[in-house]
């Protein structure tokens, strides 16, 4: 969610986190206080989500990518020490690009086999976000982890072969 000024001179970010994942509400406030110590950092309870609520002088610094607008209708690139970060750490990062705007699921088809049709089932991950520069950032970091994706439309970035699957399984894991 966009941080907003305040009137005390700092920024407010407010991370929204539905109630059905209340892991990763708590890996939410240990990343907000991980990155600034000493920062206020807050739960806030609403209808379905809680929202992690932090207030500081120097967010701009931690998120130079924050602007006016749409974030799929500007540019969303890293500075030079975010790309440092992600490539010391590109599990943690598709880990949180997942977690935010993508899901593991089981997909099905049906298939003839032997003259009969059977219902087959598998694991697949995918990550949907309008801003074409945050999907490269995604697809980007799993060709650096050799995770073999693919488009799914538009705004959808798909990972079903079973390899990559496993490999994200192990290293990103679902929701929780």
């Amino acid at each position: 969610m966009p941080e907003r000024p305040s009137t005390t001179g700092g920024h407010y970010l407010r991370i929204a986190c539905a109630d059905a994942w209340p892991g990763l509400i708590d890996a939410c406030e240990r990343a907000a206080r991980a990155v600034r110590p000493g920062v206020s950092v807050s739960r806030v309870p609403c209808t379905g989500h809680v929202s992690v609520v932090s207030h500081d002088r120097h967010r701009p610094c931690l998120f130079p990518q924050h602007g006016p607008g749409m974030k799929h209708e500007r540019p969303i690139t890293l500075e030079s020490w975010q790309r440092e970060i992600v490539a010391a750490h590109p599990w943690e990062f598709l880990r949180g690009l997942i977690h935010s705007d993508g899901c593991r699921t089981t997909n099905w088809t049906e298939r003839v086999v032997g003259g009969e049709r059977r219902r087959y089932e598998y694991p697949r991950y995918f990550f949907t976000n309008k801003s074409a520069d945050i999907r490269r950032l995604c697809t980007d970091t799993m060709d650096a982890v050799g995770v073999r994706w693919r488009r799914a439309g538009p705004y959808n970035i798909s990972v079903a072969r079973r390899s990559s699957v496993a490999l994200m399984d192990a290293r990103v894991g679902a929701k929780w």
